[in-house]
This record gives structure tokens, sequence and C-alpha cells, in this order.
């Protein structure tokens, strides 16, 4: 379009020209504009052919993010351009002399190999101005001498243990739960940090530095260059109190409020045996059995937490022993209800229980605190040694009478009912404390008896606790070579449903049992590799996919229309407040492609898994969690050559030089253009 505009104005100039012994200027004018304009099209149309010349992108990525709470800031981020650096690529410690002294072209953007990505390398790092970024790669097979980053005492100072509640056993000062714990995940980078999760990404990048990096014979390598640069510039600072206040002035003050950071939310995902009703509030006289876990986990990089054991084990274990006990034929003869729980958030400081129990305290909830009789909670099961269950309780609340009766009697109950199972149970030890768990929020509230079931005695047996490498490996998941997606999804190892939630949240969400489950407006929550981090957008997938498998598992094919489902208030039969109803995709037809809807009806519901310290504004507390997450506004990182600072130098004063001369030439065409463009008079003509 634009070249045929410059043909037009072009010939509406020539035929000025030729109508007048002088051509008017302006119509020179605009076919040099007419010129122009079609130069730029034709260089938009090349822009982006000309960048993917320069540059690779690296698609497969995650990137260290910045999170905050109320004192501090943790994570990673690049300055606001991002950060570059020639690529060295480090597989052993001997690698990081060039870096750190050696290498004559700092600042270095450094691959890692995923074995070295430990706290003594990175502090290392993290001193030094030659270092303007990383690339971490998968280490495969897991490090084994276990990593996790995240803290050897995990949640510490937001548990039922302080200085005024069994002080000799706060601060993990009785037993380290997590040895291995580095607390890389809680310190602050001034570079970027990402994972690269394509091997052949990787690849790509061992071969640029191959081809262009390496020294050869001794010598320096010469430019171009293999160069990396990373973006990932955040813009929360300081600490939550810091990034809640410059958010909430621009809310109050500006038309479009740019907020820096948001708390991390979701629901908790919550059902009961027999149906009460939501709206009210549970007698006084009723009491409740809490049975718990969590559904979130975390690593060092954003959105990577695939939580086989710190997670996964447990919450799957629960779907299944939620679906066992509503399947069973007395439930109607029990003296008491049972509620079971799915905690979201728990990781950063019990976000979920905390919630649940300050609800529970403010009547914002149908269950008081008074309501529950006891407490039972699914912690790390997978890893059990000579299947054996460990069972946890609190010493200090046992030294009340009461309470002490009633836990032994959970404990005998619970070491009965796994008589002829193959899972022992067995008693950590009075003088034990709880481990990391929900139900210690429960006791900052209340003396409830309760029950952690954990694989550990005394330390984590998961060596690879909020790391990336806590994987269905870690878990000793192994399918036969050959299989199919959906052979692996009905592979049975130990019981069929529990097998198909396993392969679910751990290896593939987006199979057929779980399309059939959920709502047709939500499929598009069916990513191909689960992960459990609790983010601040919500539902997160996790949440949903626990919420319509537990109604799947526990729930009632009821025989209502569409319409009736997704407005059980217009029939009088359907009991909406206590009941939630579910129009779900169905399985597909074995005669079609098409889908067999219906409807569920269940006693499964959310409830928000949001810190009290947001709802009261108290972004400072030290009661409640405060961790928000920063924003950003791109996140991508990419390859190209580099060229000398020389050259670089070089080209740009060439560059300057042609236009000065090129705006010189423009002033003396302009000045002379009277003169440069006329039309010589016809010397047959004669003037009267």
């Amino acid at each position: 379009m634009a070249v045929a505009a410059g043909r037009a104005w072009g010939s509406r100039a020539m035929e000025a020209a030729a109508g007048s012994c002088w051509a008017p200027l302006p119509a020179w004018r605009e076919l040099l504009r007419g010129l122009l304009l079609a130069v730029l099209a034709v260089g938009c149309c090349r822009g982006n052919s000309v960048e993917r010349k320069i540059y690779i992108p690296l698609n497969k990525t995650a990137p260290c993010v910045r999170l905050l709470n109320a004192t501090h800031q943790i994570g990673c981020q690049s300055s606001i351009s991002g950060d570059t650096g020639v690529i060295h690529v480090v597989e052993k410690e001997e690698d990081l002399k060039w870096v750190l002294a050696d290498g004559p072209h700092p600042p270095y953007m450094i691959l890692l190999d995923g074995n070295l990505f430990n706290r003594r390398v990175m502090l290392q790092l993290k001193g030094t101005s030659r270092v303007s970024g990383l690339a971490v790669a998968v280490a495969k097979p897991s490090p084994p001498q276990g990593f996790s980053p995240g803290l050897k005492c995990p949640n510490d100072g937001f548990g039922v243990y302080s200085k005024d509640y069994g002080p000799q056993f706060a601060h993990c000062n009785k037993t380290v739960w997590n040895p291995v714990g580095s607390g890389l995940s809680y310190e602050d980078f001034d570079f970027p940090i990402f994972l690269l999760e394509d091997a052949n990404e990787t690849q790509v990048i061992k071969q640029c530095y191959q081809d262009h990096n390496v020294p050869r014979e001794g010598s320096v390598p010469e430019y171009p260059l293999c160069a990396m640069q990373l973006f990932s510039h955040m813009h929360a600072v300081t600490s939550t109190v810091t990034c809640m206040r410059r958010s909430s002035l621009q809310s109050t003050f500006s038309i479009n409020p740019e907020i820096v950071c948001d708390p991390l939310l979701d629901y908790n995902v919550w059902s009961t045996l027999q149906p009460i009703n939501s709206s009210g509030k549970v007698d006084p006289e009723k009491e409740v059995i809490i049975v718990a876990t969590r559904i979130d986990s975390h690593s060092f990089f954003w959105n990577i937490a695939p939580g086989a054991e710190s997670a996964v084990s447990s919450f799957v274990t629960h779907l299944a022993a939620a679906e066992a006990v509503h399947k069973a034929s007395d439930i109607n003869s029990l003296q008491r209800n049972i509620m079971f729980t799915f905690f979201q958030g728990e990781t950063f400081d019990y976000i979920g229980s905390s919630r649940m129990v300050y609800d529970m305290e403010k009547d914002k909830f149908p269950l008081r605190l008074d309501n529950i009789h006891s407490f039972v909670e699914l912690n790390q099961v997978a890893l059990r040694n000579d299947s054996v269950l460990w069972m946890h309780t609190d010493p200090i609340s046992r030294m009340n009478e009461s309470v002490e009766a009633q836990v032994k009697n959970l404990l005998d109950t619970l070491s009965d009912s796994s008589a002829g199972a193959n899972v022992t149970l067995q008693e950590a030890g009075y003088s034990q404390p709880l481990p990391p768990s929900s139900f210690q929020r429960f006791l900052r509230a209340r003396h409830i008896p309760g029950v952690v079931l954990t694989d550990h005695k005394t330390a984590f047996q998961n060596r690879y606790y909020q790391s990336m490498y806590d994987t269905p490996e870690n878990i000793r998941m192994q399918y036969p070579e050959g299989l199919s997606p959906e052979e692996m999804l009905e592979y049975v190892t130990d019981t069929a449903k529990v097998s198909r939630m396993l392969y679910g949240f751990l290896i593939k969400m987006n199979n057929s049992w779980f399309q059939s489950i959920i709502k047709p407006d939500i499929k598009g929550i069916l990513g191909d590799v689960p992960q459990h981090y609790v983010a601040v957008s919500s539902p997160v997938n996790t949440t949903y996919l626990v919420q319509y498998v537990l109604a799947n598992l526990t729930g009632t094919v009821v025989n209502l229309t569409k319409e009736e489902c997704l407005n059980p208030e217009k029939t009088p039969s359907s009991e909406k407040e206590m009941y939630e109803y579910a129009w779900v995709q169905g399985s597909l037809d074995p005669n079609s492609t098409s889908r067999v809807p219906y409807c569920v009806r269940s006693t499964v519901r959310l409830s928000k898994a949001l810190s009290p310290a947001f709802e009261l504004r108290q972004w400072g507390s030290t009661e409640y969690s405060t961790w928000t997450e920063s924003r950003w506004k791109e996140i991508r990182a990419r390859i190209f050559l580099v060229a000398s600072k020389e050259l670089e130098i070089i080209t740009l004063v060439v560059g300057i030089a042609i236009l000065i001369i090129s705006l010189l030439a423009t002033y003396f065409i302009n000045a002379k253009a009277d003169v440069l463009f006329s039309i010589p008079r016809d010397p047959g003509a004669v003037a009267y």
C-alpha cells in the first residue's frame, strides 16, 4: 500500500513539473515522502526476519522471581533492560576460575551444570560483579547427595512452638527436619537466574559456546563471542510492607494504578462425609474429625513445583481415603462427621490453614473450633522404610490430662486400623515435637487432640524437599517402556484409582480421566506438566483438579438436566445449601467424537486461602503469613553473537558520521533546490 501511495504522489509531482516552468517544491517533497514511507513499510515487514537471524530465543525456561515478606525480599531479578554477558559453561568447580578471575571478557553469563547448583557455588557468584546472570541445566539423574533449596526448619516462627509454647522445640532445637536444606530459595540475588528445561536448548547453547568462546591453543577467544541475554526485571522491592503500601497508594490516587506486587493466594478444598449447611453454623454439640493435608509445593524457580513426595503423595492418599470412607456401608451410623480438608499455600507459612482457623474464630466458616473433636493430618508418606508410618503428636498439649486421654485413644484407634494392612503405624515418641504441619496452626488457637502421619520419625526422608527434583522418580514411580500416555494412565501398580491420580498429578494432567470429570468451561487448565505452586491467580489448576477429583470420588451422579444442574436453586429438592452441583464434560461417546456430560452432586466446596494479614491490612504481621510475589513486565531469554567493544564503538562512530554527512547533504540540497531541480527554458520560446 505504501508503494502504491508513493507512485501516486510521484505521478502528481511529474504532472506539475510538465505544466510549469518551475516545479513546485512541495511536489518533490511529496515524492520523497512517498518513497520514504515505502522504504519504512518494507523495513517493518523485514524487521522480525532480521531479529530472527540475530537472536535465538530460549522458549523452555523458568525464571527465579522475587518474593517478599514482612521483613525482606528473596529471589532474583535482571536490570530493567535485561542483563547480557558472554557465555561460559561451568561443568566442574575448576571452571569457575575463568569466570571469577581469569576471563578477559566480563561480565559472564554462566551455563551451570545442575550438580553445581548449590549454596557454596552460588554465594561465590553472588559476591562478584563479573557475573551478569545464570542459566541452570537440570541434572540428570538427580543429585545423589540430595538438593533442597528450602530451609532446614520449614515455616520457622509460624508454627505452634515459640518462646511461650514449648520453647525447647522452637526453631527446630530438638529436631532439624530438613537437614539438606540450604536456604538457597530464601537468598536475594541481584542478577537473573533461569532454569533450562529443554535439553535440546541446553545443547544449542553449549554448541554456540564451543564454536565461539572456547580458548584455542591457549589463546584468548576472539570476537564475535556467543552471549546470552536474560530479562526478568521485578517491580517490587524491599518488603511486603513497602510494595503493598505503594500499590495501595496507587489504587487510591491513580486512575490507572500500577500494582507492583500481589499476595500469594488460592482456595482450600474441603468436603464433609455427611452434608452440612454451608450458609449456616453447625450446632456446638456436633463434633467433627478433620482429616487434612496440603496440596502446594515450591522450588527455587517460578511455577516449577512437582512436589511428588512433599505434597502429591499425601493428597492422593487423602483422596483415596475419602473415597474409601464414603463407600463404607455404615457411615450413617457414625457418631461424628468427618471433614476432608486440602490446604493451599502451606509452603509459605501456612497460608491456607491459618486462614481457615481465622475464619472459624470469626464465625466466617460453617464450623467453629469448638466443633473439632480431633485432627488427623497426612504429611509426606511415600518414602516409607519397611512400610512404617510414624504417628507424631504434640508433647505440650498432652500434658493436659483430658487431651492426653483423647490422643491415646486416637493413637490406639489408628494402630488398630492398620492391623492386616500392608502399612504399620508406630508412635514417634512422647518427647518428639510435631513436624512442620497444618495441625500446628490449629494448636496455636486451641488444644486439639491430633496426630500427624509421616514416613519419617525424625528428619525428612525426602532429600529433594521443595526442589525441582521432587519428581515421580523420587517416589519410585516407574512404567514399562513403550507405553502410550493412555496406557500409562491405566497402568495399575497398586490400586487403579491411586495409580491414575498419581499419573494425572505428577506426569500428565491433560489425560482422558481428568478431561471427563471437569466442567467444560475450565478445560483450559489441563496443561501437560503438572506444577503445584500456589501463585497469585486463583484457583490454580491443582486446586480445580483436587476439587473435581474429590467430587468424582465421593459425589453422586444425579438425574438433572444441564439447566437444572447449573441452577439447582430452581429445583425444590436440590438442597442447595447442603450440596454443590457440577455439570461435567463426561467421557467420549464410543460411537462418536462428542462427550456424554452429566451432573455430579457432592459436598465439595472451596474456601479462601488468603492470609488474614491482607484482610487485616497488617502487612508487617508476625502472626500470619505475609508472602507476596512481585509483578514483572516480561520474562524471556535469548542467545546471540556479540561483537567487540572496539567494533561497536567504530560502528557507532561511522554511523554518527554518516548521519551528519546525510544531514549536511540534505541541507545543501534543500538550499539549492531551485537550481538543482529547475527545468531549462525552451530556447525556441519568445517572450513578448
